[in-house]
């Protein structure tokens, strides 16, 4: 079953949970994916209240590697299943280029993602220059090995496969670029992980809206979507969901 996810990023106030209540009204007892949103923290627990007892799940978009402490600012993956989360986003581009996340850091993320009873979504993906250098397949597969840490396997986890620089930007991969990074990203996930990677959905991310959601899907071992600014309205969301 696709995974579509919408990542809320930085927005959101209380007036815009209206937003996730018309998806869950879109979604139906009888959808054919598996649909998540991911709101700020400061929404998370309200959005989990508002769609409870609907088919959509709520996540978190980033969580510390440790359960508690003295990391003033920071969410444990404890936290956020206690907000009501289900799943997280670790390791997306934004936080390795803001905030300097390494490969290590996003492992420890997602290991503890899985701790606190979370389904982590692994990010990866390439640069303009290092895909212009051909080398975008040889980085989304270093990544893969460095975050896919063995005890993953003992529990669900994705992989999302999102290019930096088609985020936000209007652009995409071509079909080809799309099912030879997923490809090769399949091979990785089964070298780290085995069967679970063998059967771990890839989604791709970066500039998915209504009008490409379709053919992306349709992609050759695409397991789904990570949606950004489409996901912020209803229609242009619950659009992905129903192509997949």
């Amino acid at each position: 079953m696709p995974l579509i996810a919408g990542n809320w990023k930085m927005n959101g106030l209380a007036a815009d949970l209206d937003q996730a209540q018309v998806v869950a009204a879109g979604v139906g007892a009888a959808s054919t994916a598996r649909v998540v949103l991911c709101p700020p923290a400061t929404l998370l627990a309200r959005m989990a209240t508002v769609l409870t007892g609907t088919p959509v799940l709520v996540g978190g978009q980033d969580c510390h590697d440790q359960p508690r402490g003295a990391f003033t600012g920071d969410v444990s993956a404890e936290m956020l299943a206690d907000a009501g989360a289900s799943l997280v986003i670790v390791g997306h581009s934004e936080r390795r280029a803001a905030y300097g996340e390494t490969n290590a850091t996003v492992a420890a993320k997602a290991l503890a993602a899985r701790r606190a009873g979370l389904e982590p979504i692994i990010c990866v993906g390439e640069s303009r220059a290092e895909r212009d250098a051909g080398r975008a397949i040889d980085v989304i597969c270093a990544q893969v090995a460095g975050c896919v840490a063995l005890p993953l396997a003992a529990g669900a986890f994705a992989i999302a496969y999102e290019p930096i620089w088609a985020i936000g930007a209007g652009l995409t991969p071509t079909a080809v670029e799309i099912a030879e990074a997923h490809a090769a990203l399949r091979g990785a996930l089964i070298d780290c992980a085995g069967g679970r990677g063998a059967a771990a959905p890839i989604l791709y991310g970066g500039s998915v809206n209504p009008g490409n959601a379709a053919e992306i899907l349709a992609i050759a071992d695409v397991g789904g979507a990570l949606v950004g600014g489409a996901s912020l309205k209803a229609a242009d969301f619950l659009a992905i969901v129903h192509a997949a």
